[in-house]
């Protein structure tokens, strides 16, 4: 078999509008609930959850049914060539979802870098030789062992695809907002165990069943992982095949999904909708992540929109662990067996989903019921002359200037006088002069804390998610 293509024939998807499908000859027919106790324990468990003919995936050609992914899943699966690690590269949900499937019943572990760029591509097969890429577009170049799907993938009849618990199924990446990019293994068994967390934290949305999410998020990253891959395998969710970025597109993918519809996406993609003044079809929720969402946004979207904005805190290492309704609410709720405890270098996460506890960057302060406060980030928390300050306020501050689009604001690793390390900031505003700018930050920032340089940029590098990854801050502050 070639690198570059599969030539085994196929249906790529049964289109069934309206019409329930019959379950298939061999298909083991699985009714079991995806919600799991805290602490339970299955040496095997299934890849998917529910009856065959529950719509898996659904876009504008109709559902997907379970009995069909399952087969394209084995199909896919007997394709594959003996390595250890594969990068997902797919753009289409679905077919990402697939691969997904297909490499983690090889017994394989899904690779997924912070960045399908290139040179993050390469980096990760660089650190990983026995991998391979696959994916479901032409690409030019493309990447060493590169396996394109077919146009209509191979099928294959058979059991439910089980996997054991501790098996190793994927490598996520931190974003490398705040340095290199770390990996993170996830076994199946925290992979489930976490989904019924976010299931518990957000089943109250579509207490029905059978929600339509439309994603905004890469399936690649951790936060879309969660919300757009886990949860239509292991809830009633279904999920949109695309990955809708305009606010045009994201209507016309919330048209093709039936009520409940439920928005996964980030601040700055909702932002977006908002100032595009878009028309969306009726909302049930919308969920975000992946940067702090302000309050102000919160309460705009809400009132727009006619729906519940529900905040999710987490990273990488620790997958989804709090909620919050932001509009109305400034502490965070931990998900069933969650417990956060502060200590001098950030906060300790004990949650059933981890193996052990998980130190992260972020300060808190917990109450009596065990909600908490975010204080910032142990590595935004800065001390010149005496006198302390916090980048993330620094740069919301930033933000709050009339005329200011888009700004961050942090600190360079190589010192400056008196061996600190000096503060800069990046700042999209077409209206206003950097003069203008650091006259307005003056006015709400200590002087020893004004940023300098500040620059004036057309555009920040964030990456398809909304972060902003560190070193390509400080090449764009340092650019001609």
């Amino acid at each position: 078999m070639r690198w570059d293509t599969i030539h085994d024939q196929g249906s790529q998807r049964k289109v069934r509008q309206g019409e329930r499908p019959r379950p298939r000859a061999g298909i083991v027919q699985n009714n079991m609930s995806a919600v799991i106790q805290p602490g339970a324990q299955a040496p095997l468990a299934s890849i998917a959850f529910g009856d065959a003919g529950r719509a898996i995936v659904f876009d504008a050609r109709g559902d997907v049914p379970l009995d069909t992914f399952l087969a394209q899943v084995r199909g896919v699966a007997a394709t594959l060539p003996a390595a250890r690690h594969a990068i997902n590269l797919c753009e289409d949900r679905y077919r990402f979802l697939v691969a997904f499937c297909a490499v983690a019943l090889r017994g394989q572990v899904n690779l997924l870098p912070p960045s399908r760029a290139p040179a993050a591509v390469d980096e990760a097969m660089a650190q990983h030789p026995d991998s391979y890429c696959i994916g479901d577009m032409a690409l030019s170049p493309a990447p060493q062992r590169y396996l394109r799907l077919p146009e209509a993938l191979p099928e294959r009849i058979g059991d439910v695809p089980m996997l054991d618990d501790d098996a190793l199924v994927a490598i996520g990446y931190t974003s490398g907002s705040t340095g290199r990019p770390h990996a993170n293994p996830k076994t199946w068994g925290s992979f489930r165990r976490s989904t019924a967390q976010n299931l518990a934290a957000l089943g109250d949305l579509w207490p029905e069943g059978d929600a339509h999410i439309v994603a905004t998020v890469p399936p690649q990253h951790m936060y879309g992982m969660e919300m757009s891959v886990l949860l239509p395998l292991l809830g009633p969710v279904a999920v949109h095949a695309a990955r809708p970025f305009f606010p045009e597109d994201v209507a016309q993918a919330l048209a093709h999904a039936s009520a409940p519809r439920i928005l996964v996406t980030t601040p700055v993609h909702l932002r977006a909708l908002l100032v595009s003044g878009c028309v969306l079809p009726p909302l049930r929720a919308i969920v975000s992540a992946t940067a702090p969402l302000p309050v102000e946004l919160a309460i705009q979207a809400e009132q727009r929109y006619g729906c519940e904005v529900r905040e999710v805190f987490g990273s990488t290492e620790t997958c989804v662990i709090a909620r919050r309704r932001t509009a109305c609410e400034t502490a965070w709720t931990p998900l069933p067996g969650v417990r956060v405890a502060p200590q001098p270098d950030g906060t300790a996460v004990h949650a059933p989903h981890l193996a052990t506890p998980v130190v992260l960057a972020d300060l808190v302060e917990v109450d009596e019921a065990g909600r908490f406060v975010l204080r910032g980030r142990h590595a935004d928390l800065l001390e010149i002359a005496g006198k302390r300050a916090s980048l993330g306020d620094m740069t919301r501050k930033l933000l709050a200037i009339p005329g200011v689009e888009d700004g961050v604001v942090f600190q360079m690793d190589t010192p400056g006088e008196g061996g600190v390390c000096r503060i800069a900031a990046l700042a999209v505003a077409p209206t206003l002069g950097e003069s203008a700018i650091l006259a307005a930050l003056r006015r709400t920032i200590d002087p020893v804390f004004l940023p300098r340089p500040l620059r004036r940029v057309a555009a920040l590098p964030r990456n398809e998610t909304g972060k902003l990854p560190r070193e390509l801050l400080v090449e764009l502050l340092q650019a001609p």
